[in-house]
């Protein structure tokens, strides 16, 4: 998917989503191989593209419950290494920086560190790949939205008169 910062002068039109006020924090996180394995499990497809929506991937994202403040700079720093790698390819498309066959080394790894800082920001535990980090975010997933279903539950019906 791809995330860029943009500024103020563009005009977003309805084709593309947008975060007003978004931090590195934000596109971090969204870049990482943590939000990416749940766009890819939960996103619908239109043909073989991802169909990216804000009220079913971006809305029911589990976003990490209490980073730290080191975790957090953790997280804008190696975001910083993404845009500042991308920044050596100024002639390159999104599209082309981020072709699998071609993608530039620098920018391989800037990915990596992101990965790993976001990672730590969900849990101590390592994640083995998409299947683990998808799993793992189910659960939180549903540790969040627990407490939802319970007080929904719990609702009195109003007598009939």
């Amino acid at each position: 998917i791809p995330l860029s910062f943009i500024p103020p002068t563009v005009i977003a039109s309805n084709l593309c989503l947008m975060i007003p006020d978004a931090t590195l924090y934000h596109f971090g996180v969204l870049s990482s191989a943590m939000h990416m394995a749940w766009t890819r499990t939960v996103c619908g497809r239109l043909e073989s593209r991802y169909r990216y929506s804000a009220g079913i991937v971006y809305n029911n994202f589990p976003w990490p419950l209490a980073p730290t403040d080191k975790q957090k700079k953790t997280i804008e720093d190696t975001a910083q290494a993404v845009l500042d790698a991308r920044a050596q390819f100024l002639d390159s498309s999104l599209a082309d920086l981020y072709d699998p066959l071609t993608m530039p080394s620098e920018l391989t790894k800037a990915h990596r560190k992101l990965d790993a800082a976001v990672d730590a920001a969900y849990a101590k535990q390592k994640f083995t790949g998409d299947s683990d980090r998808v799993a793992f975010l189910f659960e939180l997933y549903q540790q969040i939205t627990s407490p939802l279903e319970s007080r929904k539950a719990t609702r009195k019906k109003r007598a009939k008169t």
